[in-house]
């Protein structure tokens, strides 16, 4: 019989340019057979939940939920870049700490496109583009007139993904400026957030 009591404390999103990092800590404290299954067990419940929350705001939050439920722990050890511990405790059978963690951009974006998990975590290979998060009440009609905006501006919609009511697109950095102001003129609104430009209608 094992129990978990595993908090988020803490995390923290930068970007600098179009490269993102993401890093967590997570309180946790885990009783099982014996400390060393209790520190595993730790350390895969402080990972899970750091990716989880670190990726939440930049991928579909339904299918990643399900992606991480799925993924073997050798998988997810992987998008790990570093990891730090404060505060240890160890008894026989319990172990509790601070656990930090820092979740590789690159291999948590490969590890999405892998798991068909929709997403819009900047490339950072493509340091002349930017991430458009479209969000549509009227689907069709809706991107029709997008379109239509991005023909008058000269400005061509590279899909990255699409759905009936949502898109994400990459633009170059160049046609940033015109685009934004070309959309809010067409009665979208418009929100940035860590680099990606978020539109509404």
């Amino acid at each position: 019989m094992r129990k978990i009591c595993a908090i988020l404390i803490g995390m923290v999103f930068s970007m600098a340019a179009h490269a993102v990092e993401l890093r967590g800590m997570a309180s946790v404290n885990i009783t099982s057979d014996t400390a060393a299954n209790a520190k595993n067990i730790a350390f895969d419940e402080a990972r899970r939940q750091i990716i989880a929350d670190s990726l939440r705001q930049y991928a579909d939050a339904d299918t990643l939920k399900s992606a991480l439920a799925q993924a073997k722990t050798s998988e997810l050890m992987n998008l790990i870049s570093s990891s730090s511990i404060d505060g240890e405790k160890l008894s026989d059978t319990t172990y509790s700490a601070n656990i930090s963690m820092v979740v590789d951009a690159g291999a948590a974006r490969e590890w999405l496109d892998n798991n068909a998990v929709q997403h819009w975590l900047p490339d950072e290979s493509k340091q002349d583009v930017f991430v458009v998060n479209v969000n549509m009440s009227d689907g069709m009609q809706n991107w029709a007139e997008l379109n239509q905006i991005a023909r008058k501006e000269k400005i061509d919609l590279a899909t990255k993904t699409m759905t009936a009511d949502s898109a994400v697109l990459e633009l170059p950095v160049s046609v940033r400026g015109k685009f934004t102001i070309a959309v809010r003129e067409g009665g979208w609104r418009f929100a940035n957030n860590d680099g990606v430009l978020r539109i509404w209608k």
